[in-house]
């Protein structure tokens, strides 16, 4: 499981880690915290679930979720910006997607999720089209977010080593 791999990874390097949840609800939050040990690197973790509580706690811009909407890869990435710079940590992964079973559309359907993820200077955001119930949906963007911030540490220690 990821969120083990992290307890492996993280403590060593002396990384803190930092999460911004809107459509996982703190799913991704929930599975590293579950971890003993978590508390050596595990900084925050926010549920921005608003647009209110994006602009307010993360800093997005109102004009991006206007013209993109929130459920876009240029709003998970103003998130996870807003969550490295907000908190100074240096690893970092944002969600934002519709979990459903309402509020999609033929541009943006339910089960669409944008994980925005940070380590250093290296951003990463990636879509993904989910199906299955609302859980399902939650339960595999919090999977993917968590396998994300391990593809970041790794990728950056496998070119020190």
């Amino acid at each position: 499981m990821p969120e083990h791999a992290l307890l492996r990874l993280l403590p060593p390097l002396s990384i803190w880690l930092a999460v911004a949840e809107s459509c996982t609800g703190g799913l991704i939050a929930h599975r590293i915290t579950n971890v003993p040990g978590s508390s050596a690197y595990f900084d925050r973790g926010l549920i921005t679930y608003s647009n209110r509580a994006k602009e307010e706690l993360l800093a997005v811009p109102p004009l991006l979720i206007q013209h993109y909407g929130a459920v876009s890869s240029e709003v998970a990435m103003a998130m996870v910006e807003g969550l490295v710079s907000g908190s100074r940590v240096q690893l970092a992964v944002a969600s934002t997607g519709i979990a459903g079973p309402g509020g999609g559309s033929k541009e943006k359907p339910v089960g669409l999720v944008y994980l925005a993820g940070a380590y250093g200077q290296k951003r990463v955001v990636e879509r993904h089209l989910y199906e299955g119930s609302r859980l399902r949906i939650k339960e595999q963007a919090a999977q993917h977010a968590l396998e994300l911030l391990v593809r970041l540490v790794s990728a950056d220690e496998g070119a020190h080593n």
